[in-house]
């Protein structure tokens, strides 16, 4: 066991091993299980976030807060922000605080805008106020792409844009974390200042200890559960599905790449499946009913219901030739 655990942090180069971490919403399904990893990697794991947003959840499935520093906070306070950071001094900060569902930005646009772009905002302010953080990846979303329900993957070159609040927030967030590396952490400065500042944008992600409200999966199990047939909006919406270990290996990656050579990497990066194994939500669910073994589901799609992407696929070609 203990040889197993040296192997585990020598892993991304070793450069987790003994440094302070911070995780912005780390009592969220993918913040948990980016603290749980950074902790096998031998870091000081410091998180700042609301409360759980499930009940179950994974961050309290996984007594994450036993195994590292839980502070609960708001990233629409800057002086909580600033106060983490200057206490803590973490070497590298990942911003995963968000509202993440589309349908709930359409019921409360204006608290997905204040999380997701004034939090953005806040997280690198306090960054730009202290001294100790040198590598930042900012995690936004694949939605942050203006859609043109194009059949190929979009480009890290492509338009931003967002139909619904969900998605331009999350564009906004992207021109935000640009707006601050080009003027406070140039790449061609990085001598001067040290600090590295990446964004990322995931395609869906699923995985164990998902209990989030309108996620496919998620729904879509609990169904099977209760012996319930399954309810299903857009059966033939195309998504770029993932484990949720894959993204976050990607953000690990990045990280290593950030700390290791600095400003070299301190730009956009989507990480996704191959573009062309992207599947409808249709097959999704007949495929988790035939591991099931049995289950139906029924299409419950309406003509009034919000605006949601059809076609949606990211190139991962980039991720894959510059960062292994």
């Amino acid at each position: 066991m203990a040889n197993e655990t040296g192997n585990m942090k020598s892993v991304f180069g070793g450069v987790f091993q003994g440094i302070p971490v911070l995780v912005t919403g780390h009592t969220g399904f993918k913040g948990s299980w980016l603290s749980i990893w950074l902790k096998e990697l031998g870091a000081k794991v410091i998180g700042y976030s609301l409360a759980p947003p499930t009940v179950p959840s994974n961050f309290e499935a996984s007594r994450l807060a036993q195994r590292m520093v839980d502070v609960r906070g708001d990233v629409r306070a800057l002086d909580g922000l600033r106060s983490t950071l200057e206490e803590f001094a973490p070497r590298v900060v990942f911003h995963l605080a968000a509202q993440t569902i589309v349908r709930t930005s359409y019921a409360y646009p204006k608290d997905t805008f204040d999380v997701n772009v004034g939090g953005t905002v806040n997280v690198l302010e306090a960054i730009r106020l202290t001294t100790s953080v040198k590598a930042v990846v900012c995690i936004t979303t694949d939605k942050c792409y203006e859609n043109q329900e194009w059949i190929w993957g979009y480009r890290e070159i492509d338009r931003l844009g967002g139909h619904d609040p969900y998605s331009a927030s999350k564009a906004m967030a992207e021109l935000a974390t640009s707006a601050y590396r080009r003027s406070f952490f140039p790449t061609d400065k990085y001598e001067e200042h040290g600090v590295a500042v990446a964004s990322t944008r995931a395609g869906n992600v699923m995985g164990g200890g998902d209990w989030g409200h309108d996620r496919l999966v998620s729904d879509s199990i609990q169904a099977l559960m209760r012996d319930q047939t399954i309810s299903i909006r857009n059966p033939d919406s195309v998504r770029p599905w993932q484990f949720v270990l894959e993204p976050l290996s990607g953000y690990l990656w990045l990280a290593a790449k950030l700390l290791g050579e600095g400003g070299r990497f301190a730009e956009a990066w989507n990480f996704g499946p191959h573009e062309w194994l992207a599947v409808s939500v249709r097959d999704l669910v007949q495929e988790l009913i035939r591991l099931w073994g049995t289950g139906e589901w029924k299409d419950v799609s309406s003509g009034h219901a919000p605006h949601e992407t059809g076609l949606l696929r990211v190139s991962w070609e980039k991720a894959a030739n510059h960062l292994g």
